[in-house]
């Protein structure tokens, strides 16, 4: 869901701070965040709206990365974290919504998922993203869980043909092993659409498969933000040496 289009402030004029949320207030400022890029941005069509915000009920048992400009004290990009302790609690995880993870079930105890990533508009550049990439992957160091898994989202705004074009291209070179496989509660229908345009690939999702992360089977809809979501998962085993040296301080 993040999109690098806009810049307004030079990188190295900015300080930003990663860190996890410590207050109600804080998790408030992220989901704000939050609203006004899938909502204002993107035109999802979320249940808290009429507050300004996005929430839901996983929202309660995340844990939620920040990045904080400084300068202007404002949360500029946030992550949510749902530890395998919390999915307990709550019954499974958000991915569970879209896909059949009855596959996943053996790592579960050793799987964390993110999800509702977004950047405001006017950070959308290389070291926001490196915040955030490095947040979550201290995250994984300290409490030593082994697989990341998250639904990468494509917009559906031209009816699904980008979303099924990326798929085709990227399907066959980041596969998950059969065992891995997960499958759609709602499946896009690749029968129907045009699979073969030059699209570009989101930023995110280019983002999760350069660090070595699978694609677990074909995209699912999400009505509520009119996206085709991938699930990937990633090993940390998997992470290239070039950005394990870069994300991991050990």
């Amino acid at each position: 869901m993040l999109e690098l289009n806009r810049q307004t402030q030079p990188a190295t004029q900015r300080r930003l701070i990663t860190t996890l949320a410590h207050s109600d207030a804080e998790i408030l400022e992220a989901q704000r965040l939050r609203y006004k890029v899938f909502a204002e941005e993107m035109g999802a069509n979320l249940p808290s709206a009429k507050e300004g915000i996005d929430r839901d009920v996983f929202d309660k048992y995340c844990s939620h990365l920040v990045v904080r400009e400084s300068t202007e004290n404002k949360v500029v990009g946030t992550y949510r974290i749902l530890s395998p302790d919390q999915a307990k609690k709550i019954g499974g995880y958000y991915s569970q919504t879209e896909f059949d993870l009855t596959r996943l079930q053996h790592l579960s105890d050793q799987m964390v998922e993110v999800g509702r990533s977004c950047v405001h508009w006017d950070y959308r550049d290389g070291a926001t993203i490196t915040q955030l990439w490095g947040g979550l992957a201290q995250y994984m160091q300290q409490h030593k869980h082994e697989y990341l898994i998250g639904c990468a989202s494509i917009s559906m705004a031209d009816g699904g043909h980008v979303a099924a074009s990326i798929y085709r291209q990227l399907y066959r070179l980041y596969a998950a092993p059969t065992e891995y496989s997960v499958f759609p509660r709602y499946p896009l229908p690749l029968h129907a659409l045009n699979q073969y345009l030059d699209a570009p690939i989101p930023p995110l999702l280019k983002g999760y498969l350069r660090l070595g992360a699978y694609i677990c089977g074909e995209p699912a809809w999400d009505p509520e933000f009119n996206t085709a979501d991938l699930f990937i998962l990633l090993p940390m085993s998997r992470m290239s040496s070039r950005y394990a040296k870069h994300f991991l301080k050990t």
